[in-house]
């Protein structure tokens, strides 16, 4: 049940960090979105490269420091994991979860299926995640997140 509500915890720092995002419009978190609406958002003068680079990092930073020091900490901290097996179970958990609520919830439902994401004057290069892009993100779901989870298992069990 803890790790239930830890994965909920991931996913709640996910949508916040959307409804953040795009608080004043989905261009908010355009550096989300594929090169075509980025380049067709450049044209219609509704953000400039440098704008879209920063979002590019301050996204980086928001979703990944999580991602690499409070996952481990509830695994390992508020669970009191010692072994590697253990945590590297526990992390995975944790990733899917957050993994399976970004693919169903945000990519399928909120940016398929509603108007929150759509920029205006971009309509036309809908839909905004390609079947391709939808691939990679599935795979990196399920089988890049669990070897973070390996990764960061490894480097906290040598450190413990």
């Amino acid at each position: 049940m803890l790790l239930l509500f830890e994965g909920i915890v991931m996913c709640f720092i996910l949508v916040m960090y959307c409804i953040i995002g795009i608080r004043n419009g989905a261009v908010g978190l355009v550096c989300l979105y594929e090169d075509d609406v980025q380049e067709r958002v450049i044209e219609l003068e509704l953000v400039t490269k440098g704008q879209i680079k920063k979002q590019f990092l301050v996204s980086a930073v928001v979703l990944f420091i999580p991602l690499f020091t409070l996952v481990p900490y509830m695994v390992y901290v508020v669970n009191g994991v010692t072994e590697f097996k253990e945590g590297f179970i526990q992390m995975t958990i944790i990733l899917m979860i957050m993994g399976l609520f970004d693919r169903f919830f945000i990519d399928w439902y909120w940016v398929g299926h509603t108007k929150a994401w759509i920029i205006p004057g971009t309509e036309d290069l809908q839909p905004y995640i390609p079947v391709k892009v939808l691939i990679r993100k599935w795979l990196g779901t399920l089988i890049a997140y669990p070897l973070l989870a390996l990764l960061m298992a490894k480097i906290v069990s040598i450190l413990i």
